[in-house]
């Protein structure tokens, strides 16, 4: 099981303790992403003339927006993925058929070449008792 970590981390330029058995380098990166997004709303004219109530609607707005266009990107990607896996099955499907009527046409060609050879036996034989038979008329 993953260690409990403490660790400081400045968002929006205010000192603050994460805690969590996620990793530290997790822990930051959730910081960072806080940070990014109070920047990007810092960065707006209009955002410096709310108040902090509204300007912490507007982020949590914000982060919430971004979690359900992830989970709808993830939704996504799953069907995309589905789709994909039921067409690798099909294609593989399709190259088992295709292997099976493969060995099936080989084992067709070594049974005709048998059957040719066979065939071109009798006509020697054939052509020998022929010429056997034409040399008894003379």
């Amino acid at each position: 099981m993953n260690k409990y970590n403490d660790i400081e981390v400045i968002i929006n330029n205010k000192r603050y303790t994460l805690s969590g058995y996620e990793s530290e380098e997790y822990l930051h990166r959730v910081a960072s992403y806080i940070n990014n997004k109070h920047a990007q709303f810092r960065n707006k004219d209009a955002y410096k003339f709310l108040d902090a109530e509204l300007k912490n609607i507007l982020l949590q707005i914000n982060i919430a927006d971004d979690y359900f266009k992830t989970l709808d990107k993830l939704e996504e990607l799953k069907k995309e993925n589905e789709s994909k896996s039921n067409e690798i099955y099909d294609i593989r499907h399709e190259l088992i058929t295709s292997r099976t009527m493969l060995d099936a046409a080989h084992k067709e060609i070594e049974e005709l070449k048998k059957e040719l050879n066979e065939a071109q036996k009798k006509i020697v034989r054939l052509e020998t008792e022929l010429a056997d038979a034409g040399k008894r008329v003379n």
